[in-house]
């Protein structure tokens, strides 16, 4: 069957303005598995409260990050496809799980080049129901809905594949390199707890007790908390880090229910307070650079850091459409492409 490969990354709003602004978030947020509540509840939360308001700041703080050539997270994206396709003989399309450039478009665009077998590619390194999982299902919909003929296989999250690791750390010792740490900062997209839980095929291993994430489990497999602190564990033994140096946090949390934690904003006044002048953060929960990392942390963390008593402060960027990122994707697809195989990943 011909092949084809669909990434599918976040999503933004077609400009950094409330009148786009406000239908992104109302998708966004009417997820689901983003907001997990009964449906009229969600209703009453997303367009009764938060998209009377929020679609005003929101559109505040993205266009202090938006570029001439339109969304830092979109631009990224695509030019990151284009160094895939460079690297590969197989037709890729580019999607997103919200706004205007959406994944049945991006199916369209493969069933007119013959495309019948399709390896999709949540652009995602870890799991999680308001991310990778929200592809999935979305795409898996869209197929069976507008192109039955089609046959999708999914990349696993691939947050522990060795490869990916090698990457990624090489992509935080060359950010490290002449900046003389006080400490390391991993802050990851946040989640509520519930997500963890509901995520958890055993339905009694996840407690987020501080020990679930140690004791090995098919828990695992879907656990983003684990998968969060397996990538920090992981790249620290990489770059041999210290641990006294190195911690991890979660950020960008909404509402009042139990989030994970400890939460990134306040690692930055505590870090601050306890004598570290010296800040490096590193984002990886996301592949490509976005308003979570260019606004929340490159700037809004660097203020509240400096605020609360630190010196100096970089943000590491992501691995955005670095050549040796892309060259794995690449390499990925090829293995599929030839031998059927996807990634190899470790999970404990």
């Amino acid at each position: 069957m011909p092949k084809g490969v669909l990434l599918v990354n976040l999503g933004s709003p077609d400009s950094p303005t409330p009148k786009d602004v406000k239908p992104y978030l109302d998708e966004f947020l009417m997820d689901e598995r983003v907001i997990d509540v009964n449906p009229v509840l969600r209703n009453i939360i997303v367009r009764g409260i938060i998209l009377n308001t929020r679609p005003k700041r929101s559109a505040e703080a993205y266009a202090k990050i938006w570029w001439d050539e339109g969304s830092p997270l979109i631009v990224i994206s695509e030019r990151f496809t284009e160094k895939v396709r460079q690297k590969t003989d197989l037709p890729i399309a580019l999607g997103m799980r919200y706004g205007s450039m959406t994944i049945k478009s991006a199916l369209k665009e493969l069933q007119k080049k013959g495309v019948d077998e399709v390896l999709l590619v949540p652009l995602y390194p870890h799991y999680a129901m308001s991310s990778y999982e929200t592809v999935v299902v979305k795409a898996m919909e869209a197929q069976q809905e507008h192109f039955p003929e089609m046959h999708l296989t999914t990349l696993p999250a691939f947050y522990s594949n060795p490869e990916y690791v090698k990457v990624l750390s090489k992509s935080i010792a060359e950010g490290l390199k002449g900046f003389e740490y006080d400490h390391i900062l991993f802050s990851y997209h946040g989640i509520p707890e519930r997500h963890i839980k509901k995520s958890d095929p055993t339905k009694f291993h996840c407690k987020i007790d501080g020990q679930c994430c140690k004791t090995n489990s098919v828990a695992h497999h879907t656990c983003y908390k684990h998968q969060c602190l397996d990538t920090t564990e992981l790249v620290k033994k990489a770059l041999d880090l210290d641990d006294a140096k190195v911690s991890s946090s979660f950020q960008s949390r909404l509402g009042s229910d139990p989030w994970l934690q400890p939460f990134t904003d306040e690692e930055f006044e505590r870090l601050a307070q306890e004598g570290k002048k010296r800040l490096a953060v590193i984002t990886p929960a996301f592949v490509s650079d976005c308003l979570e990392t260019l606004e929340e942390i490159a700037m809004e963390g660097k203020h509240q850091f400096e605020e609360a008593g630190g010196e100096d402060y970089i943000h590491i960027a992501c691995l955005n459409d670095r050549d040796d990122w892309a060259g794995l994707m690449a390499a990925w697809i090829k293995e599929w492409q030839e031998n059927g195989k996807l990634p190899e990943t470790r999970v404990q």
